[in-house]
């Protein structure tokens, strides 16, 4: 049986009946990487695997193929602070290279996301293909800033771990607000918007779209000063009554006396108006898909004007990723962006592993939650991110986290840099230098 660690309940039982009244039975795992609880894999089943199977005997597998003996000498020590373990100490089959990994402190996520695009390009200068880097993150939603990054600079990139994050329905959900307010005549942003009430489809969608057409103010140049004195009059289905009436004060919050509020207030004011009673009750995993677009406030903050930013996002969501400049490259030379799940078992050249912030990764529900075996497993999945590198190992994170609605936050960096000595890395102080050159903003 492989991946042993990765069992369930009911496979163990089946593993169990299977190996019947002799117990003969051969499990291959490796405890450290037991990191999909969220779908019922239980560590415990390879932890306790000798109680069960009392004549059963472990053989460690020490010697690692992959990773140079620095990056190894990090994950030992990372992994070791863990109580609930086999004790294993990795050892490579390859020479020192004497380049410790870098642990890179920028000053916002923007600047983090400059130095992973500028060091893509330095290390395709040394020789590292785009298909051996790989950026890793604990939330897709961490991505946003590289994504951006790479499209500025005509870096090609393949997402394993979701969708673009412009290409996300979410993210197109609450698009379709401002797409409609500043474009009166956007029948698919309208309609986008309509279908998200209760008891409306496509035939009450169209029938509305029909109204709002007939309606003098559809072809004005500019948004009503009040929608709602326009709307609240139109007849929808009784089980969207309610729903409508929100909708429709909603909008007026995105164009207040006729003037476009900043995006940011816009976006905040359509979640916290009508989206975020429609996430949860639409998708399972809600909070995942609030924090993007927590992240994509954020994102809007950076903008004045709300044309601007439907257009950058116009861009971000059409774009292919395919190189620009005189260093076009072949169409599977790609870099790998990928939260750490997705990448269990997948190795590369170069590793970039973002976001390494207190809140962030570890996750903050599970620091709140005091749950050590949960925390655990959090510390299991940044092994399993350090493990995924064979040459080059590259820690960042952001000493600020600007929040456009709720103020710049200062970020603690990982409290999974302190299990490791520091003389195991290299520190990296860097400055303005990894910014973009051709700054959106």
């Amino acid at each position: 049986m492989d991946e042993y660690q990765d069992t369930n309940s009911v496979q163990s039982e089946l593993i169990d009946l299977l190996a019947g009244e002799n117990n003969s039975l051969m499990a291959v795992g490796d405890d450290s990487q037991s990191i999909y609880s969220w779908r019922g894999a239980e560590v415990d089943h390879i932890l306790n695997f000798q109680k069960r199977y009392t004549d059963s005997k472990v053989f460690t597998i020490e010697t690692n193929y992959r990773s140079v003996p620095e990056i190894l000498d990090l994950s030992n020590a990372a992994i070791s602070a863990n109580k609930m373990r086999f004790e294993k100490n990795l050892r490579s089959s390859r020479a020192d290279v004497g380049a410790k990994p870098a642990l890179v402190a920028l000053e916002d996520p923007y600047m983090q996301a400059g130095f992973v695009a500028q060091r893509m390009l330095e290390l395709r200068d040394e020789g590292i293909e785009l298909s051996e880097m790989a950026v890793l993150y604990r939330a897709h939603f961490q991505s946003l800033e590289i994504q951006m990054e790479l499209t500025r600079r005509g870096i090609p990139f393949s997402i394993t771990s979701g969708l673009r994050f412009f290409e996300q329905a979410h993210i197109k959900d609450v698009a379709a607000f401002l797409r409609f307010v500043t474009n009166r005549k956007d029948e698919v942003s309208f309609k986008r918007m309509i279908q998200m009430l209760p008891g409306c489809g496509p035939g009450a969608a169209e029938k509305l779209w029909q109204k709002w057409l007939r309606d003098p103010v559809s072809g004005n140049p500019e948004p009503p000063a009040k929608w709602s004195e326009i709307l609240l009059g139109y007849p929808v289905p009784k089980k969207a009554a309610k729903h409508w009436q929100q909708f429709c004060y909603t909008l007026d919050e995105l164009s207040p006396g006729g003037v476009f509020a900043s995006p940011s207030e816009m976006i905040f004011s359509v979640l916290e108006g009508v989206y975020d009673d429609y996430l949860k009750e639409s998708f399972e995993n809600y909070e995942a898909r609030r924090a993007d677009i927590e992240q994509l406030i954020q994102y809007g903050g950076n903008f004045e004007d709300v044309l601007e930013f439907l257009s950058q996002l116009s861009l971000m969501s059409t774009t292919d990723g395919e190189p620009t400049g005189d260093k076009a490259e072949q169409d599977d030379d790609k870099v790998t962006l990928s939260s750490i799940h997705q990448a269990k078992g997948l190795e590369w050249k170069a590793v970039f592993l973002i976001w390494l912030v207190d809140g962030q990764f570890p996750n903050g529900r599970i620091l709140e939650a005091d749950d050590e075996a949960a925390f655990e497993e959090e510390r299991r999945l940044f092994y399993v991110a350090l493990t995924r590198a064979k040459d080059e190992l590259y820690l960042t994170y952001p000493m600020l986290n600007p929040k456009s609605y709720t103020g710049d936050i200062l970020c603690r960096p990982s409290r999974f840099l302190d299990d490791f000595p520091k003389e195991m890395v290299e520190t990296w102080n860097v400055g303005n230098e990894w910014s973009s050159d051709d700054d959106p903003f």
